[in-house]
């Protein structure tokens, strides 16, 4: 017997990857554009012919370099000139990138183009080069750190006698402002621009001492060099080095940028719980007009912005790990650091710009709902003002732990009754011995016990716009 076999199926192309089908999410769904610029290949490419640039200038002022030779260095230093596609083509047959970048600028600058990379070893580019895309991103970040400083602070005046119930452990506690609530935001965000500023210059760094910090390529005025270099580019100067700036000053900076990320995480959480549709206190305002929550639930009004923050926080959080990881570098340096630092620094600085820039948005826009804020107060039957009972009970002599026992009994009372706190304490003798009606009654004002909430926004207010 004789099989035939089966004719066979054509097998579909499977779809090439190119240029015009990106993988990243950065590249088509999350991000602002100018820091992403700053760490696109374009971007990277740009300062790197500046801190090669900036290396001729600093030859050029202890007079190894003529200033015409300087003068035709400076004018091709620009990807305009040197190409990104120029110096991709030539590290295809190199194998090596800044061999590649020196090549094509050295194209470019004809007869002064012996004086590229004078003294340089590869890493006094790159490293140099991060250090003007995070001192770039720097200023990124501590701008939008500002603009939502000044919406918290608005904020925070305005809710600032908005009485709303304070929670612990997700239960009822004690009545809290909204305003104070977004002032305690405010003041943890003050912090991390005090941060920010005061690491500034350990992070926004360089070096030029060549290939293992000696500075012996660069002659007898290594140091002036260096000194040049990086002042120029408006750069710290480091006191010494391996071959790489100290990966202790990138830990630093990806851990202030972890440590923002959780406070705008935590801010973000705030207001998707306070939306929670048994809670409907404050929410993200939503277009009623266009903007659909679900394609099956047509009720929907997710805080999908708040929940977008979240989720993106929580992957600048994860690159703190490859961060110290990238610091056990052997010797005076190896290559294990370079692959995993392209991700770690460009994704962390274009997430928590986009992840503050939409808590920014959201916060700018909240919708705050007073009227439910106290319906939720009220529904508490009054047991969240016990803790006011208790006090003032207290200030007229009776012993805080006999006072405390009264109050704990008596909202058991009002826990397994159903009643109202206020009715409870109207029937028990040691209160009702004490305080006439009418001061029983302003016992159970909330507003009558928000302590200095008032006092403490206007004081994180005015620190926070004093810094800013």
């Amino acid at each position: 017997m004789v099989f035939k076999a089966a004719p066979s199926k054509p097998t579909p192309l499977a779809p090439q990857l190119s240029d015009s089908m990106p993988v990243s999410p950065l590249d088509y769904r999350y991000g602002r554009e100018p820091i992403k610029m700053v760490w696109s290949q374009l971007g990277r490419h740009a300062r790197q012919l500046e801190v090669e640039r900036a290396l001729i200038w600093a030859h050029n002022q202890l007079g190894r370099v003529s200033d015409d030779d300087y003068a035709a260095i400076a004018a091709i230093a620009n990807p305009e000139s040197v190409t990104v596609e120029r110096v991709d083509e030539i590290e295809s047959e190199t194998k090596h990138d800044i061999m590649a970048l020196t090549k094509a600028m050295a194209e470019a600058a004809g007869d002064a183009g012996w004086c590229i990379h004078l003294g340089a070893t590869s890493n006094d580019i790159v490293d140099t080069a991060v250090g003007l895309q995070i001192k770039d991103s720097v200023d990124i970040h501590r701008d939008i750190l500002t603009t939502l400083m000044v919406t918290l602070a608005d904020l925070a005046e305005r809710e600032r006698n908005t009485v709303m119930l304070g929670r612990t452990h997700g239960q009822a506690a004690v009545p809290i402002t909204f305003g104070l609530k977004i002032a305690v935001f405010l003041d943890e965000f003050r912090r991390h621009l005090v941060r920010l500023d005061e690491i500034r210059n350990r992070v926004c760094v360089g070096k030029f001492l060549g290939a293992v910090g000696t500075g012996a390529a660069q002659g007898k005025d290594a140091r002036e060099l260096q000194r040049l270099i990086l002042t120029n580019l408006e750069l710290s100067v480091p006191l010494v080095t391996t071959q790489v700036v100290g990966r202790d000053r990138y830990i630093e900076w990806v851990s202030w940028m972890a440590n923002v990320a959780t406070s705008a995480e935590k801010l973000m959480q705030e207001i998707r719980n306070l939306q929670r549709s048994e809670i409907a206190e404050v929410g993200e305002w939503f277009d009623d007009e266009k903007q659909v929550g679900s394609s099956t639930m047509a009720h929907k009004r997710n805080p999908i912005t708040a929940e977008n923050a979240c989720g993106l926080a929580r992957i600048v959080r994860s690159f703190i790990i490859p961060s110290y990881e990238n610091a056990l570098l052997w010797h005076e340096r190896d290559l294990a650091n370079s692959s995993a630092e392209r991700f770690t620094l460009s994704h962390s600085a274009i997430l928590l710009d986009d992840v503050l820039a939409k808590c920014d948005r959201v916060m700018g826009k909240c919708v705050v709902d007073s009227d439910n804020m106290r319906e939720n107060i009220d529904r508490q039957n009054g047991l969240v003002m016990a803790e006011k009972v208790m006090i003032e009970l207290v200030d007229v002599g009776i012993p805080r732990d006999e006072a405390h026992e009264i109050l704990r009994g008596a909202s058991m009372t009002c826990i397994s009754d159903g009643n109202h706190l206020r009715d409870v304490c109207g029937k028990i003798n040691a209160i009702t011995s004490r305080f006439d009606d009418n001061q029983l009654d302003a016992m159970f004002d909330p507003a009558n016990h928000i302590g200095l909430s008032a006092e403490l926004v206007d004081e994180a207010v005015a620190t926070a716009r004093k810094y800013l």
